[in-house]
């Protein structure tokens, strides 16, 4: 339930249209929802503005498709879900429980479009410096998406080849917030930086070779970054970013 539903149920309810013990009804799970082996935020979307996001990895097919479930079946809200670090074997069980679920195998994340409203101010552009990149990129994409911003992709511009960045300069200066990922010596935010005024946050990858330590050294190479406009997730945290450029592109 976000804060929509809600004035849409006080609303019913003042006109009449729905009784009192229809509206606690739907209340009453609120702020969580106890499974056994999960407590589900529905409160979450109130505070925040986005629901819960169920972490895939870890988890059983059976708990995130219960977690889902919970989700889903309350009347009046209208949230989009997202899964995130999910397979095929989560996702066979998601689909039974939301018909509407749909696999990005690419990035091992589960959407269930439930709203297309865009409550984002401006453009969240997501930047790749590799093809290796993009499925972090990817997860970062989807998650704004799903929280309601307009979202564009620029993938495969890193500084190996950096006429391929600069040829996309307009986009670079059009967007409000800025998603980069890189891994190797992660390079690419600095330059990012250094073009734009607007905010960008760096995700290292955990892509590159021995020396790059699974991302530490691209994640060390961005905490260090000259440009001041640059600020640094966990590596691999697609995720995070768009949470943090969501927040950013609403106010």
């Amino acid at each position: 339930m976000n804060e929509l539903d809600l004035h849409a149920l006080l609303k019913a309810v003042s006109t009449g249209k729905l009784s009192l013990n229809e509206a606690t009804e739907r209340l009453k799970h609120l702020p969580f929802e106890d499974l056994g082996f999960a407590k589900v935020d529905h409160h979450r979307s109130l505070r925040q503005g986005f629901s819960e996001v169920v972490f895939g990895k870890g988890k059983t097919a059976a708990q995130v498709a219960e977690i889902v479930r919970a989700m889903v079946r309350r009347k009046g809200s209208h949230h989009n879900v997202l899964v995130t670090r999910a397979d095929a074997k989560i996702y066979a069980a998601v689909k039974r429980v939301a018909r509407s679920a749909k696999f990005h195998p690419l990035s091992g994340v589960i959407t269930i479009e439930r709203s297309k409203e865009i409550t984002g101010k401006g453009t969240i552009l997501v930047v790749s410096a590799g093809t290796s990149d993009i499925p972090v990129a990817e997860e970062a994409l989807l998650t704004a998406r799903m929280m309601g911003n307009r979202v564009e992709q620029l993938y495969d511009v890193g500084v190996a080849g950096i006429h391929r960045l600069l040829e996309h300069r307009i986009m670079l200066s059009e967007a409000r917030v800025i998603i980069c990922a890189a891994g190797m010596e992660g390079a690419l935010p600095s330059v990012v930086g250094g073009l734009v005024s607007v905010p960008v946050i760096a995700v290292p990858t955990s892509t590159g070779y021995g020396a790059s330590f699974g991302g530490v050294a691209a994640l060390l190479a961005m905490l260090n970054s000259c440009a001041s406009n640059v600020t640094v997730v966990n590596i691999d945290n697609g995720f995070g970013a768009a949470c943090v450029a969501s927040c950013i592109n609403r106010l």
